[in-house]
């Protein structure tokens, strides 16, 4: 799905999307300080198509997962670029539907770079609340739609809930919906807006497979998948008689 090649780390001194603070406060009497960033709340969206009776998630790169994993590697004794694609390929082994390429930055070795699928995840379509003119309902689907190609009215899409996601760094609020669709729904491909450099692969579970998925720890996965996965268990699977394979 991805190369991945010159890497470089660099200081974030203005941004768009993230902005740090540092808060003082007393709390019963103590004096304390807590470091934040501030960021734009979010929505996101379980798809069901009806149709084919599977869901729909997005997969894409995560420049911060891959970091993240680079960090986690650096303290673990060094392996052979053979040892780290077989690790690879092996943790890719159960995702549905796609394969992973493999490439190491140029100037650095396969040993010290993990390989590109080490920052690729399975989630909800989802994106940022950031147009204020537009309800949380018409985000969604505009999300829907530039993602995953399908066209649903914002007046068909469900709200699950809301809740606070990093409310130890962030503090943002997510919404949740659930939208069906069918493959009349489907009007493009989907794999977002080049424009704003996404690069997203749509991806199709099986509803007979989604619990199996959904605790796989091989396959990197956000927790709106797992809690939607289960949301749907619980209130949509007797709707469809279809066991989700708990």
């Amino acid at each position: 799905m991805e190369e991945i090649n010159n890497i470089e780390v660099t200081p974030c001194t203005e941004s768009d999307y993230l902005k740090p603070f540092r808060v003082h406060y007393n709390q019963n009497g103590t004096k304390k300080s807590w470091d934040f960033m501030r960021t734009h709340d979010s929505v996101s969206v379980l798809i069901f198509n009806t149709t084919s009776h599977c869901f729909v998630l997005v997969k894409q790169f995560r420049p911060a997962v891959y970091m993240c994993e680079w960090e986690r590697t650096k303290s673990q004794p060094p392996q052979s670029a053979e040892k780290t694609e077989e690790g690879a390929a092996e943790a890719a082994a159960p995702a549905p539907e796609s394969q992973e390429g493999q490439s190491a930055s140029e100037g650095e070795s396969s040993s010290q770079w993990p390989p590109a699928s080490a920052g690729v995840t399975y989630e909800l379509c989802a994106g940022l609340v950031d147009k204020p003119d537009l309800s949380l309902e018409e985000i969604a689907r505009q999300e829907v739609l530039e993602e995953c190609g399908y066209d649903v009215p914002a007046s068909k899409l469900k709200r699950i809930t809301s809740y606070r996601s990093g409310v130890g760094v962030t503090g943002a609020k997510q919404t949740m919906f659930y939208a069906e669709v069918s493959d009349d729904n489907c009007v493009s491909a989907g794999g977002g807006e080049p424009r704003e450099g996404e690069l997203i692969e749509v991806v199709k579970v099986p509803l007979h497979e989604a619990m199996t998925f959904a605790y796989d720890e091989r396959i990197p996965k956000t927790m709106g998948v797992i809690f939607s996965f289960i949301w749907f268990h619980n209130n949509m699977s007797p709707k469809y008689k279809i066991s989700t394979n708990v």
